[in-house]
């Protein structure tokens, strides 16, 4: 019995170990784990065919001529807390050059939602820690914007704001449940922790200096628990407040001082549409969107990751009447110059880890995801690999 605990833990230690090694760069993409029947969308009146967000996806129609709709998944229609189908997603993702998951997370009314992707799906798939992954806490507050068939998107299900003590809860569950994997995602040995609206999680908390000092006791804890620390990582955009003062006498408020003073380790984007209007050519959207980068680098004080969007187009979230913003002609052509930009930017810091973020593998709700299509198959992840492996 011994034995055969060792072997497998040996042989999945190998495994993660050849898997770290055979490739140069970390390719990150986000994962929304949306696409099965979570009971709590019940709680909320989603998803009358039990198949989560893929309702949205098989009922989306054309709005405009030439609209990309609907976006047909090569693979069907599957369950996403399958196991074997997490095993076919794991081999194609490191087949293509996509080494590490980062899973949206969240937390509403002191429960867990959308978990079950990732603790009945990827951490039961038999090959599971060839595959890096880390979790994105997206704390945004949780509205009817999933819902296709409502017009008024202002609708609030859960707050996304939680108290010290509801943080203080989950995170020892973070720690003992996530962090403490093999395959859990590291920078400098510590675990790497995302946390999307910083807004919410400062008005939550109750300040920028309780925010501070929760942030503060999340590490030491990590670090009782046998843990080199955490890394903790903000997502970068118009909800990170520029509102902090660092410097005596200094009124000038900038984003960077926010970053500071919460202590942030690095920041990275999840969406270009975070910052770029999505009325647009791709070309030009990219374009836009990495020219942010030269900004960090002369305005952030802690390393950035650089960050490339696949697509836009949220309108299966919308009723017919209800056209919407979608970025145009988006191909794996495109994606692959800005995949090679990014490679440019972390070859030009070569003293930080070799991390860049996708959005995303899935967003099919959003127009954005590697997974193969009807219209591109494989491309986009044939640009990957010809990038990165």
């Amino acid at each position: 019995m011994v034995y055969r605990f060792l072997l497998t833990a040996l042989t999945g230690f190998l495994a993660l170990v050849s898997c770290t090694r055979a490739q140069k760069y970390d390719v990150a993409a986000y994962i929304w784990p949306a696409y099965h029947d979570d009971p709590r969308y019940q709680e909320i009146g989603l998803f009358a065919d039990h198949k989560g967000e893929w309702e949205a996806i098989y009922n989306a129609k054309p709005k405009f001529e030439g609209h990309r709709q609907p976006r047909v998944p090569t693979w069907g229609y599957f369950d996403e807390t399958s196991p074997e189908m997490q095993e076919k997603i794991i081999d194609t993702a490191l087949e293509y050059g996509v080494n590490t998951f980062i899973f949206d997370w969240y937390w509403f009314e002191n429960r867990p939602f959308l978990e079950d992707v990732l603790n009945k799906g990827f951490l039961k798939a038999s090959n599971n820690r060839r595959m890096k992954f880390y979790l994105m806490w997206a704390n945004h507050t949780a509205n009817s914007y999933w819902d296709r068939n409502e017009a008024d998107k202002s609708k609030v299900y859960w707050r996304g704001e939680v108290s010290r003590d509801v943080f203080d809860g989950f995170t020892g569950h973070l720690i003992n449940d996530y962090f403490s994997l093999p395959n859990y995602y590291r920078i400098d040995g510590k675990p790497v922790f995302c946390i999307y609206d910083i807004t919410n999680f400062i008005n939550g908390m109750g300040g920028v200096a309780q925010a501070r000092e929760a942030l503060d006791s999340f590490r030491a804890k990590a670090v009782e628990a046998g843990l080199d620390g955490l890394h903790i990582q903000a997502i970068m955009w118009g909800s990170l407040p520029a509102t902090i003062s660092a410097t005596p006498g200094d009124s000038e408020p900038t984003q960077d001082k926010t970053i500071q003073a919460l202590g942030f380790d690095s920041i990275t984007n999840y969406q270009w549409c975070h910052l770029v209007s999505t009325n647009n050519e791709y070309k030009d959207w990219g374009e836009k969107g990495i020219s942010y980068w030269e900004e960090y680098d002369k305005e952030i004080s802690v390393p950035y990751y650089p960050h490339v969007s696949i697509d836009w187009d949220p309108n299966p979230r919308y009723p017919m009447d209800r056209v919407q913003h979608s970025v145009r002609n988006s191909s794996p052509e495109q994606f692959e110059q800005f995949l090679r930009k990014a490679k440019d930017y972390l070859d030009s810091h070569p003293g930080r880890t070799p991390l860049i973020t996708v959005n995303a593998w899935n967003e099919w709700a959003e127009g954005s995801y590697l997974e193969p299509d009807n219209d591109f198959g494989y491309g986009y992840l044939e640009a990957v690999k010809r990038v990165f492996k």
